[in-house]
């Protein structure tokens, strides 16, 4: 029976997966050219880590190798990613190519001797040639090499009336696959492969998500609750290489046993492991790359709660974030395009990472002879009075407390820390009570939620900072659409805001009751002053 494969390149005869045939045929023909007889196109494919960027090429290889009109070739790069010397990046691939032609290409230490090597009479036929990992090259080895490309390929175009076999030059095709590979070349006299096309590796859909795991469902004859399917795709937005490690976690490892569905129960104990307790190639690299300067300042802004943060591909750290898996874009109504987190699965893990590297000592939380009656039972919990609990316990500290953390430029701290702050006094003080404290993420964008289940009740808090009194409206209203799809009848909805004095406090501090044809729902707003 098949299984899932989280890591690497599918093996179509032992793995579940998605077809992707209309993108493997566009892809295909990009490479082969509308018109064969004329010539490929010299183009770049490129996706965040674990994509199905290699397997997708993959496919396409095993078509060509049947073409005999065709010589196809595909390297990976990756063992030449430290080397520094362009002479023997060259020389290296050179090498590479000659071996899967079965002929002797060494010494070839300029861009000049490379472009040799595929010309007509050196070569027997057309090439297409697809080179892995091919940004994990130095930039000077990158430049040089498709440097030489790009001179091929104008001289084929300019060879009009020459069908590809009879051109100069035999490199019919070329494909580079990696991550910022469509960036473009840095190159101060601009960019040396601007011939090429991009073929862009989608996330899976959920079409695509629900048919992997009907696959299954129909080997193994064990069902999946549709809920577990949508909540798979709805995390990991159909992220190929999180979506199938979701799967391995459901089927293998806490499929404990396989004559019963796969209900939310599996779920919620799989997602727990895959948000603490597992590692996983793909989640580590993501965390690695946002925790580094500048791009953890972008990553810290996107925690934001008042407002989105406008995407453009030519800001590099953007870039940086967005071909490396970390965010994604949004289109939005207002004709603008919107950074956003790439996934909430992405977006959780991060907001625990963070919060515990910011935050890795709290002290002392409350008093150890404070009585808490008043917030915490053996039943319940009265949120409004443990965050009362929280602002005594930031005015007491905040001095040391904030004394490391991550500020903008203007040397504010950033509205992400004191989220990270809160979830972890609320997940540390809780935790003797056994509470399960989950920080939630409905937009991806900046949008924060704390919610806690303690002695079977469902708890909410909205996360905000305090900008205008009609922001404050705004809030309390949209406090209450969130409450009502959570199934609540209360929400807490905490500001942060630097200072308050009691009149203002006493005023926004009031219960709001929001009615609808379904009944109403109160929100009750709580104020936190912070560091200025």
């Amino acid at each position: 029976m098949r299984r899932f494969c989280s890591y690497g390149p599918i093996i179509m005869d032992s793995h579940y997966y998605a077809p992707r045939k209309e993108l493997i045929d566009t892809a295909y023909t990009q490479l082969v050219g509308e018109n064969p007889l004329e010539g490929g196109y010299y183009m770049t494919v490129w996706a965040p880590r674990q994509s199905g960027k290699t397997w997708v090429m993959q496919q396409i290889l095993f078509q060509l190798q049947k073409d005999p009109r065709f010589d196809v070739l595909k390297i990976n790069l990756e063992h030449l990613k430290d080397e520094k010397n362009v002479g023997k990046i060259i020389d290296g691939i050179a090498e590479e190519i000659g071996l899967g032609l079965g002929k002797t290409f060494k010494g070839i230490r300029t861009k000049k001797e490379f472009q040799q090597i595929f010309r007509k009479g050196v070569m027997d036929k057309p090439l297409v040639l697809i080179l892995d990992e091919f940004d994990a090259l130095p930039d000077e080895g990158i430049n040089a090499v498709v440097s030489a490309f790009r001179n091929i390929y104008i001289n084929r175009a300019d060879e009009i009336g020459k069908t590809t076999g009879q051109k100069t030059y035999l490199l019919h095709g070329v494909a580079l696959i990696g991550v910022r590979s469509v960036l473009g070349i840095k190159n101060m006299k601009g960019s040396p492969f601007n011939v090429q096309r991009s073929l862009y590796i989608p996330n899976l859909t959920y079409d695509e998500v629900k048919e992997i795991f009907k696959w299954y469902e129909k080997e193994s004859g064990q069902d999946i609750s549709g809920e577990v399917i949508d909540r798979v795709y709805n995390e990991c937005s159909g992220q190929p290489g999180l979506t199938c490690w979701f799967g391995e976690l459901l089927t293998e490892k806490y499929n404990k046993d396989k004559t019963k569905p796969i209900s939310m129960k599996e779920w919620e104990y799989t997602y727990m492991y895959a948000s603490s307790g597992l590692p996983n190639n793909t989640v580590l690299n993501i965390i690695e790359k946002a925790d580094k300067e500048p791009y953890k300042d972008k990553v810290l802004e996107l925690f934001q709660t008042d407002k989105k943060n406008i995407f453009r591909f030519d800001d590099e750290e953007l870039n940086f974030l967005y071909m490396n898996g970390i965010i994604d874009i949004e289109e939005s109504h207002d004709m603008k395009l919107y950074s956003k987190f790439s996934c909430p699965f992405i977006q959780k893990r991060l907001f625990n990472y963070f919060s515990n590297e910011i935050f890795d000592t709290l002290d002392r939380l409350v008093d150890p002879f404070e009585n808490l009656d008043d917030a915490i039972t053996e039943t319940s919990l009265n949120i409004p009075n443990i965050i009362k609990r929280y602002r005594k316990y930031l005015l007491e500290n905040k001095e040391w407390l904030f004394k490391e953390a991550p500020r903008r430029k203007d040397l504010r701290i950033f509205e992400a820390v004191y989220h990270f702050n809160l979830y972890r006094y609320l997940s540390d003080l809780l935790e003797e009570w056994k509470a399960v404290v989950i920080p939630e993420f409905p937009t991806g964008n900046g949008k924060v939620d704390i919610l806690i289940k303690y002695g079977g009740k469902l708890y909410g808090l909205e996360l905000k900072s305090f900008k205008t009194e009609r922001a404050y409206k705004e809030a309390l209203h949209q406090t209450a659409v969130y409450g009502r799809r959570l199934g609540l009848k209360e929400m807490s909805l905490i500001f942060f805001i630097e200072a308050i004095d009691e009149e203002n406090k006493k005023k926004f501090e009031a219960e709001y009751i929001d009615r609808d044809e379904d009944g109403q729902i109160t929100v009750k707003p709580v104020f936190v002053p912070v560091l200025s």
